[in-house]
């Protein structure tokens, strides 16, 4: 599910100006509202509140990714807002978030919610990325281009001309020469959300600057992916 499929032009924010985390989830709750994604907004509101009362979703790096599954919620959405002055947001790293992306999913079997906190957490580990985001105002096509390069296999009709792209792009996806891969890894953490697929990012691009073939494991809360096997750890 991509990115740029889930954002409605009404429900971006490209010069938000609040002053705490309360008044934050308002206004991204305001903006998925907006979208026409929620059946009950006062719901869907208490929801997200909860949600924060677990654990932050102020995951570091200027970023916050709140989200609730819920009934209140009609179908998948996904709110945006960049604060370029930042805002507490109670983040892990202690540093304001700049970025706020909020995702609305409905109350079903499938874990919609979880696939978007993946992907963005993926994108997001970029810092050109990031930036662009912030201080450009083609929001849409910078988000597309970066799906497009992270996810190439996603777009057939470009999928020939990428095909090298692709090569370069995917490392943990790469099959490797005989010898294998040179490192394998797992990444997990306390809530299973964001930080697992950032890290798993984080240590892909290193490997792919380092020139070393490597396979990560995600433990989230979505179950585990790209699951080692008892050859490859052999």
């Amino acid at each position: 599910m991509k990115i740029v499929d889930l954002l409605k032009r009404e429900s971006v924010e490209l010069n938000g100006k609040v002053t705490s985390k309360p008044e934050t989830i308002e206004k991204m709750v305001a903006l998925m509202a907006a979208g026409g994604n929620l059946a009950d907004v006062e719901a869907y509101k208490k929801s997200v509140f909860a949600r924060e009362e677990e654990s932050t979703t102020g995951i570091g790096e200027g970023i916050a990714i709140p989200h609730a599954k819920t009934a209140a919620v009609k179908a998948p959405g996904l709110a945006a807002m960049v604060v370029k002055d930042g805002v507490d947001y109670d983040s892990l790293d202690g540093e304001p978030a700049k970025l706020i992306f909020l995702i609305a999913a409905p109350d079903t079997e499938d874990n919609v919610h979880l696939e978007v906190l993946s992907r963005l957490s993926m994108l997001l580990m970029d810092e050109v990325f990031r930036e662009n985001l912030i201080h450009v105002d083609a929001f849409f096509k910078c988000i597309d281009e970066a799906e497009r390069k992270r996810f190439p296999e996603e777009y057939e009709t470009e999928e020939k001309s990428s095909e090298n792209t692709s090569d370069e792009t995917q490392v943990m996806h790469t099959v490797p020469e005989k010898s294998g891969y040179r490192v394998l890894a797992v990444t997990a953490c306390p809530t299973g959300i964001a930080h697992t697929y950032m890290a798993a990012e984080s240590l892909e691009n290193k490997a792919k600057e380092m020139g070393i073939t490597i396979k990560v494991e995600t433990n989230g809360s979505g179950g585990a992916k790209n699951v080692l096997t008892a050859q490859e750890i052999e």
